[in-house]
């Protein structure tokens, strides 16, 4: 538990402190909101989800008792782009991230998923496993013509060989799609869990899917918060009905364990269309049940050291 009351910690996610970009597992805010299609307004999502992040200093984690603050864990802040330009926005932040161990992105609109893939693959040397929570595809070969907008990020990851398609499963997908962006993404070989049988299986059987779809290779966790219902998830750009419950998506996240995970990210909190902050504490509780995640002592990154 944190000395000091929740509302008055600092700034950094869960008030941390620290900000040495040498740190096992890396906090930071991607402050880009120039590939939405709808509403605007993501480029505020880092401040909001860390402001809401306040709330998840008080204790360590209920159901694994792991402490995500007993990492070795800094927020370095929020990287630097470049105003109006997409793919030098991009350049700059791939660069950014090349020389972090571990990524914990806070958005920022979708796209800019694409910039940190980017950097992994370069620094693995391989395609990566993908789990992408989302109410879309986003495999759109552009974005009303914007091939870098947010709806276009896995088709661009698919077509660079970022991510291997055959490791990759999209959980509550439900927007509507055109047939053809449809079946490109089934022929690449991605496993869509679409929120109606995510509903209808449960989270233990998605779970086990997700787990059995990457594999063994390394994973990166991509959460949209549109994945969300927007009942649980209203201040976002793009929301869609019918999608999944916060407590569902805590209860998947929960038994991936198994997925060797390198990075992760929690995009499109648009905190202009949010109430009471419960979107950004959505965001912030996800990238906190990702940290409790990765506090398994039998993970190497693991450190005793507090932030």
């Amino acid at each position: 538990m944190a000395t000091t009351p929740t509302y008055a910690l600092g700034p950094g996610f869960m008030g941390i402190a620290r900000s040495e970009r040498s740190a096992a597992f890396c906090v930071t805010g991607l402050p880009i909101d120039l590939g939405t299609t709808n509403r605007a307004g993501a480029r505020e999502g880092p401040a909001a989800i860390r402001a809401a992040s306040r709330m998840l200093r008080d204790g360590v984690h209920p159901a694994s008792w792991r402490d995500p603050m007993a990492l070795d864990l800094a927020d370095i802040g929020n990287l630097a782009t470049v105003l109006g330009d997409i793919p030098a926005s991009f350049a700059r932040i791939e660069a950014q991230v090349a020389d972090l161990a571990h990524v914990v992105a806070l958005g920022g609109d979708h796209g800019a998923t694409l910039p940190l893939l980017r950097a992994l693959r370069r620094r693995l040397g391989r395609p990566l496993a993908l789990v992408q929570f989302d109410a879309h595809v986003d495999t759109w070969p552009d974005s009303f013509g914007q091939p870098m907008g947010h709806g276009s990020v896995f088709f661009r990851a698919i077509e660079e060989e970022l991510v291997d398609p055959r490791r990759m499963v999209q959980v509550g997908i439900r927007s509507p799609v055109d047939r053809a962006t449809w079946d490109w993404t089934l022929a690449r070989g991605v496993t869509v869990l679409d929120a109606q049988r995510v509903h209808e299986s449960g989270p233990a059987a998605t779970a086990a899917e997700i787990v059995r779809v990457a594999g063994g290779a390394p994973a990166y966790l991509s959460f949209d918060i549109d994945a969300l219902d927007p009942a649980f998830a209203p201040g976002t750009g793009t929301p869609e009905i019918g999608g999944l419950a916060t407590w569902q998506a805590q209860a998947i996240l929960r038994a991936l364990g198994g997925v060797d995970f390198v990075g992760m990210d929690v995009m499109e909190v648009a905190p202009a269309y949010d109430h009471a902050e419960v979107t950004a504490l959505a965001a912030a509780t996800i990238a906190w049940e990702y940290l409790s995640l990765m506090a398994d002592p039998r993970r190497p990154e693991r450190c005793a050291t507090r932030a």
